[in-house]
C-alpha cells in the first residue's frame, strides 16, 4: 500500500456526501386557483392557468436532509451525481480539504461522513475499480486479498476513530481521569509515562450495509453510541443495529449467507422494533421514546 497522504487544504465550498438511508423527505406541492376572468382575458387566463398547473418540483422539508445537495462537486469543479457521490472522493481525494478527507493513499480513502449517525462516523473507500462497484458482501467473499487489505485499513481507521472519541468524550469519562491526571503531571515532569485510560477502541464498530444505497463500496467505521442530530429516523438507527449492518469480523460470508442476508436485510428493518443498543430495552414502533432514551444512555455511556 502506498504512503498515505493528508488532504490538501482547499477553499471551502458546499460539498455533499450522500449517506446510506438518508434520502431527502419531500412534501407534495399544492395547486392554486383564481377568480373567473372576463371573456377578453381568456387567452391570458389560459396561459396563466397552464403556467400555474405546470408540474413543479416538490418542496423539501426544512431539515438537514432537505438541505443536502444531490450532486457532489469537488474543488476542481467536477460533479458526481446522486448515488455516485462517493466517487468524488475516490477519484480526486486531493480536491477536498481535510475537513472531509482524513487521509488517502493509492488504495484507500478515509472520509468523514457528512451526515454522521454517531458522534464519530467515518467512511472507508477502496480505490480499486475492480472492487468498488461490487456489493461489499460479494467483494469480500470473492477476494481474500481485498478482505485482508480492508481489515488492515479498518484497524487503522478504527484507531483514528478511537482517538477522536477520546478527544470528544475523554473529559466526561471516569475511566479517563487517571490518564488525564497523569497527562498533566507528565507534561510538568516531561515524561511520557501514562496509564492506558478508557479502551475507546472497544467503542468503535466497522462494517457494511447488506444493500447499500450508494453505488461505490464503502465501509462504515462508527462509534457505538448512536448519538447524532443526523440520527432522525428509526431506519437510520436500525441500519446499524440489525442484521442490515454486517460487521467486518463476520466476513467472508458464503454465497448462501450473502443471499439470505441481502434478501432479509430490509425485512429486518421493517420487522424489528426499536431496541436500545446498550440496555436492550424495547420501545416497539415508538422512535420518539427510543430517541429520548438514547439521550439518557449517551450521557451514562460517556461518563463511564
Amino acid at each position: 500500500m502506498g504512503p498515505a497522504k493528508t488532504a490538501s487544504r482547499m477553499p471551502s465550498k458546499q460539498l455533499a456526501t450522500a449517506d446510506d438511508h438518508e434520502l431527502p423527505d419531500e412534501t407534495d406541492g399544492g395547486d392554486a386557483g383564481g377568480p373567473s376572468l372576463p371573456a377578453e382575458d381568456k387567452a391570458q387566463a389560459k396561459n396563466a392557468f397552464a403556467e400555474l398547473m405546470r408540474p413543479k418540483s416538490k418542496p423539501a422539508r426544512d431539515d438537514r436532509d432537505a438541505k443536502r445537495p444531490k450532486t457532489t462537486v469537488s474543488a476542481t469543479g467536477r460533479a458526481y451525481l446522486g448515488r455516485d457521490g462517493l466517487l468524488a472522493y475516490i477519484a480526486e481525494p486531493e480536491a477536498f480539504g481535510d475537513g472531509r478527507v482524513v487521509y488517502h493513499s493509492a488504495e484507500w480513502v478515509l472520509i468523514r461522513d457528512l451526515y454522521p449517525k454517531a458522534s464519530v462516523h467515518l467512511l472507508l473507500l477502496p480505490r480499486d475499480p475492480s472492487v468498488y462497484g461490487l456489493n461489499p458482501l460479494e467483494a469480500f467473499a470473492r477476494s481474500p486479498a481485498f478482505l485482508a487489505s480492508a481489515r488492515a485499513e479498518v484497524a487503522r481507521a478504527a484507531a483514528i476513530a478511537a482517538e477522536e472519541l477520546r478527544r470528544l468524550h475523554g473529559a466526561h469519562s471516569a475511566q479517563e481521569r487517571p490518564r488525564r491526571a497523569a497527562l498533566t503531571a507528565a507534561a510538568a515532569a516531561e515524561t511520557a509515562e501514562l496509564p492506558p485510560g478508557r479502551a475507546w477502541l472497544d467503542e468503535v464498530r466497522a462494517g457494511v450495509h447488506a444493500n447499500p444505497s450508494m453505488n461505490h463500496l464503502h465501509i462504515h467505521v462508527i462509534s457505538r453510541d448512536m448519538h447524532s442530530p443526523c440520527l432522525r429516523h428509526r431506519t437510520h438507527y436500525q441500519s446499524f443495529t440489525t442484521e442490515f449492518f454486517a460487521r467486518i469480523e463476520e466476513m467472508p460470508l458464503s454465497a448462501a449467507e450473502i443471499l439470505t442476508r441481502r434478501r432479509g436485510a430490509h425485512e429486518a428493518l421493517k420487522e424489528r422494533g426499536s431496541v436500545c443498543w446498550r440496555c436492550g430495552a424495547q420501545f416497539g414502533s415508538s422512535w420518539k421514546k427510543l430517541k429520548e432514551h438514547l439521550e439518557v444512555e449517551f450521557e451514562t455511556w460517556r461518563r463511564e
